[in-house]
């Protein structure tokens, strides 16, 4: 009886611990994930009635926007993203990619090159969701069967990309402008507009310039910011609609909406264009989803975020509804108590400058993503924070969006330009997140085909008829997103273009191994001391800048290593299972392959980390290898002798090693390529998936102390010189063999193609960093190997 009652006190207070844990995550995501979309109300009236509609004696306006306001709050953020789109998690992680990953897991509709079935075995790569072996959906074959529906769907996850960079500048701009409009109530329009603009401007180059040196420094602060913004705004909301209009709640009915839309008609529908930005900054509670977790995200917004903004909306509906003629324009701080609109507007400011950190952060990371799918050009990215994971800093960006956010807000100069053109970019990200999430329904959720078109036809048809009534606003600023995402766009895809079609040059110029095997001395080839890394984007084969580098050098390095670097459909993986390695060749040539693979989300290595951990997985290989040889009976011995002239199968080198085999049917796979040289050609080009058998060997240290005892004299002093070599090529240093490529178009190609390849490509390639900068390769033990692509 004792041991149960101390076992129920055990389970209470783990139960205690982690609704403490849940209610401070969502205490830390106000500050993260809810800066964008609190400071809405400074500029969501002031957009609405800028133009379009007029506040009348009637109230019919205000009350109709006030309902609206409220019937989109509801749906969208709390019902379509709290409810079922949060639950649509890759491992955590939330965002675009995250669904884009989640799909090209279950169905095979991926761009990306050299994938390979092995990487179906990670721990991080399981279906949530697994099919049953009767399910086949017809959703899914027409996918597979189409091929231009997957550069579709690669379209629409980039356009909801560029839609994000394009509110990366647009949301700063129109939050700290609407914050320091504040000042119009203590000055005349002629000093007004003089203080306005360079005030603006000078908060958001302080803004961009302390990027560098991480939100986590000042990260502690952002959360009771944005607690007090919201309990300001809640209880001016909440003052007002007790002093000026009590009834204003009966406003919240949808007839509101209706009888809006039947008296201003087109116009109405117009000013929706305004309405919209009360959900500005909804898609970060997906987005930001792997910072914390859905239940913290859920409570926050639900139990604080919701009620606050409701409150603070109805507050100016109740003000405007009882002053018609107010001497300034509709706004946030018209409705503000005079005895509290210094500090309310201290505290505005510094809640946008919190909002508006929190998007440039979710630009740099989303860019980060782009780089690791191979769909944007690289660029250096530097970690801020070694302790919190997602920290990141992009120089290039950072400052590229400081000069187009201050370009932006000295040309339009008022919140209704700025608020017509992040209203679009706000509204074109949540229909591609519902076109992307429609088909996670069917595709990963394996629900019927009706639920994922009920979903889609209904918040679908809410998001066009906002978007519709953005589109409107073309030429008052709404252009702005529409030309920012065509021009990244553009770079995007011509990046990610040529990046396959290069892949499929250097899978079709590849060079067999009997000719690597064939270099030595008869030929004047000489083995160099040292440690040869020749990274390649191929996962098998000899690529053909390796055998330029020979052809022009003739001397390569005693240990050899044909390194892939790769990116796999998830968004981490976990050291134990980052490296793939195998033979390349017989034992005594000393020639390895490695694969390593990262996620969308993972953090790079830097090239001393990187060296050495490969360096010793290297080495757990070699002792896996000879250790599995030993155990080996005669039979598997004179198949793995036969092998010797192939490449072995590649082990996962971790905690426990072991290896993945692919087998393959022939006859089931289709191939593209004309020059098919061996299987592991067609496992990388494979339609369909091979089973995976995976056979285990528990590397241990000790059991390679005393190899006498389980493996021959002769086997022990074979394992022994080549861990020797190693360590002896390792001492004599390393060198980084890189191809440094030029691309051009075949002969005969459209106009568009050239254009794309021999100009815009070879522009980004000249003038964005290398791939020796990306790795952080240091300049003395780089070697680089001039390539031409024709592609």
């Amino acid at each position: 009886m004792t041991m149960d009652l101390n076992l129920g006190k055990c389970c209470g207070s783990r139960k205690k611990e982690s609704w403490r844990s849940v209610l401070l995550l969502a205490y830390q995501s106000l500050g993260v994930v809810y800066g964008d979309l609190s400071i809405s109300p400074l500029y969501v009236f002031k957009s609405t009635f800028a133009e379009d509609i007029r506040h009348s004696e009637t109230n019919e306006e205000i009350y109709g926007v006030l309902s609206f306001v409220f019937w989109t709050l509801t749906l969208l953020p709390l019902l379509k993203y709290v409810f079922i789109v949060l639950r649509a998690d890759d491992n955590g992680e939330g965002g675009t990619f995250a669904l884009y990953s989640l799909i090209c897991r279950h169905v095979k509709v991926s761009l990306l090159p050299n994938r390979q079935v092995s990487d179906e075995a990670l721990s991080t790569y399981k279906l949530e969701h697994p099919p049953e072996k009767n399910h086949d959906s017809c959703v899914k074959r027409y996918l597979e069967k189409h091929k231009w529906l997957h550069t579709a769907l690669l379209l629409l996850v980039l356009l909801g990309t560029c839609m994000v960079i394009g509110d990366g500048l647009l949301t700063p701009a129109i939050s700290v402008f609407s914050a320091v409009s504040g000042l119009e109530l203590h000055m005349s329009k002629e000093h007004h507009q003089y203080a306005v603009i360079p005030i603006t401007c000078f908060i958001l180059v302080c803004l961009f310039a302390l990027q560098h040196f991480g939100t986590h420094r000042v990260g502690f602060v952002f959360a009771p910011i944005v607690l007090t913004w919201l309990l300001c705004i809640s209880g001016i909301g909440l003052y007002n609609i007790i002093q000026w209009n009590p009834h204003v709640y009966k406003a919240l009915s949808p007839k509101y909406m209706f009888m809006f839309l039947r008296k201003t008609r087109v116009s109405g529908w117009m000013s929706l264009g305004g309405i919209l930005l009360c959900i500005t900054g909804a898609e970060a509670m997906f987005a930001d989803l792997g910072h914390f977790n859905y239940a913290a995200i859920q409570i926050a917004f639900t139990f604080l975020v919701y009620p606050a903004l409701i409150l603070a909306y109805m507050g100016q509906a109740a003000y405007l509804s009882r002053h018609h003629n107010s001497a300034y324009a509709i706004g946030f701080y018209v409705s503000v108590p005079k005895c509290v609109h210094w500090p309310v507007l201290m505290i505005a400011i510094l809640a946008s400058v919190v909002g508006s950190q929190a998007i440039i952060s979710g630009t740099f990371s989303i860019i980060n993503q782009s780089q690791s799918l191979g769909c944007f050009p690289r660029v250096k990215v530097i970690h801020t924070s070694d302790k919190i994971h997602g920290q990141i800093y992009i120089p290039e960006i950072n400052w590229m969006l400081m000069v187009l956010c201050i370009a932006v807000t000295i040309g339009f100069r008022d919140v209704k330009h700025l608020g017509n053109a992040s209203g679009l970019a706000v509204m074109a990200v949540m229909l591609v997140t519902t076109c992307l999430m429609s088909l996670v329904i069917v595709l990963c959720w394996h629900k019927p085909p009706i639920l994922a078109l009920a979903f889609l036809l209904f918040f679908g048809s809410i998001e066009l008829l906002y978007f519709s009534a953005s589109l409107t606003k073309f030429r008052e600023g709404a252009w702005l997103p529409i030309l920012l995402s065509l021009f990244f766009m553009s770079i995007m895809f011509v990046w990610h273009y040529t990046t396959i079609k290069k892949y499929e040059f250097d899978l079709q110029n590849k060079v067999s191994l009997e000719w690597l095997l064939a270099l030595g001395p008869s030929l004047g080839i000489s083995r160099v001391p040292g440690i040869g890394l020749v990274f390649t984007d191929l996962t098998s084969g000899i690529p053909a800048n390796f055998s330029r580098f020979v052809t022009n050098l003739p001397a390569f390095h005693r240990v050899l290593v044909f390194v892939c670097v790769k990116s796999v459909p998830v968004p981490f993986v976990p050291p134990a299972e980052r490296y793939l390695v195998g033979r390349v060749g017989p034992v005594d040539h000393r020639s390895y392959r490695c694969i390593v693979r990262y996620g969308y989300r993972d953090v790079h290595q830097d090239v001393d980390s990187f060296e050495s951990e490969l360096v010793s997985k290297l080495a757990d290989f070699i002792r896996y290898d000879w250790h599995r040889r030993t155990q080996e009976d005669d039979t598997a011995r004179s198949v793995r002798s036969n092998e010797s002239s192939s490449e072995s199968r590649l082990a996962v080198i971790g905690t426990v090693a072991y290896e993945i085999e692919e087998n393959l049917q022939p006859d089931s796979v289709s191939i593209e390529f004309s020059t098919v040289e061996s299987m592991e050609d067609v496992i990388e080009m494979a339609e369909a998936p091979p089973t995976i058998k995976r056979v285990r060997f528990a590397v241990e240290e000790d059991s390679y102390e005393d190899e006498g005892s389980s493996a021959s004299a002769e086997a022990e002093a074979e394992l022994r010189n080549e861990l020797r070599d190693l360590v002896a090529a390792q001492e004599a240093g390393t060198a980084f063999i890189l191809g440094h490529s030029h691309v051009k178009a075949k002969q005969g190609s459209s106009v568009m193609k050239r254009l794309a390849v021999n100009f815009g490509y070879n522009f980004l390639r000249r003038n964005c960093r290398g791939p020796d900068v990306a790795l952080k390769v240091p300049p003395v033990s780089l070697l680089e190997v001039g390539m031409v692509y024709v592609v």
